[in-house]
């Protein structure tokens, strides 16, 4: 009949209609600006500070600076010999890369700015952290390394980490070891050249990796964590990165994971000495009366009396 047809046929039509009313949409195509790049191979090291070279044609865009930048370091009293001994050497060092340097006696501090000569952009934030290294007390000849592209420093300030004065002189100690045992080892498992001066702890060295290695071991001293864990992890983690096969493993099963404990110290006990046992009890201690009917002072009339004490307290006075 008619109604079982347009019963049978009506649903088929509406889902037709909708579809056909409903815009479609369509599949994204990640991969439309995706182009080979045949220069870009595998052997290319992406991570490579590439020096800065003028005889290679290496420029800025207008042929040298607009505006002259400059940075100022102070510097204390201690190092004021030393500093005026070697800045000859700082300053031959600077000129060869157009920057000019300036040192103030009178004020305690060092500037470096640059000139009109001056094409290498970032060279004046070498020299701001040369100046900040010759004042943590680092000798010219390994401060004058920061100058070159591959290198990179670090100044850890430890001063706030511990409130206590004399667990600070401890930590710091601890960090440097017996005769400056702990300080070499972590330099050899770092890299890094690492120097504990004041307050402050200074970092050379040509890897990012070496330098946040050192400083979360210095941070971690100074929290009460021994160097000699830390030491430890890492002496293991250089073994694992010569295998190839564990190059993109999870290490974790392979480090020693250190507890911290808080043991409860043991208090020294103070020995009592034993008293000998009498049955009889203690004698009873005298009233303020009974001393004074025993001295006689109690039938002394209240003016003397008063008078008295006014006499010893001025005597003991």
């Amino acid at each position: 009949s008619t109604e079982n047809l347009f019963n049978t046929y009506l649903p088929a039509l509406l889902t037709n209609i909708m579809s056909d009313s409903e815009p479609k949409q369509k599949k994204k195509n990640h991969n439309k600006y995706r182009k080979d790049k045949p220069w870009d191979t595998e052997d290319i090291d992406h991570w490579k500070i590439e020096s800065w070279d003028e005889e290679k044609g290496d420029k800025l865009v207008g042929g040298n600076l607009l505006e002259e930048s400059s940075f100022a370091t102070l510097f204390p009293k201690y190092r004021e010999a030393y500093l005026r001994q070697v800045w000859p050497v700082v300053t031959k060092s600077l000129d060869q890369r157009k920057i000019s340097c300036e040192l103030n006696l009178v004020e305690g501090s060092m500037t470096v700015r640059t000139s009109k000569k001056t094409s290498d952009p970032y060279v004046i934030l070498k020299a701001r952290d040369l100046l900040k290294l010759l004042a943590r007390s680092i000798p010219v000849a390994q401060a004058l390394k920061i100058l070159q592209d591959d290198y990179q420093c670090d100044i850890v300030k430890i001063g706030g980490l511990v409130r206590s004065k004399e667990r600070f002189v401890k930590r710091r100690q601890r960090l440097v070891g017996p005769d400056g045992a702990t300080l070499k080892a972590l330099e050899l498992l770092t890299g890094c050249f690492i120097l504990v001066q004041g307050n402050t702890v200074s970092i050379m060295g040509d890897s990012y990796k070496g330098l946040k290695q050192a400083r979360e071991v210095v941070i971690d001293c100074m929290n009460n964590i021994h160097p000699v864990y830390n030491i430890k992890r890492l002496m293991i983690q250089k073994e694992l990165a010569k295998d190839p096969k564990l190059a993109h493993e999870d290490w974790s099963r392979f480090l020693p994971k250190f507890e911290k404990k808080n043991v409860p110290r043991k208090k020294p006990v103070e020995k009592k000495e034993k008293k000998t046992y009498t049955p009889f009890p203690p004698a009873q201690t005298p009233r303020k009366v009974d001393l004074q009917l025993d001295t006689g002072e109690y039938f002394v009339s209240e003016r003397v009396r008063k008078a008295k004490v006014l006499v010893t307290k001025k005597i003991e006075a």
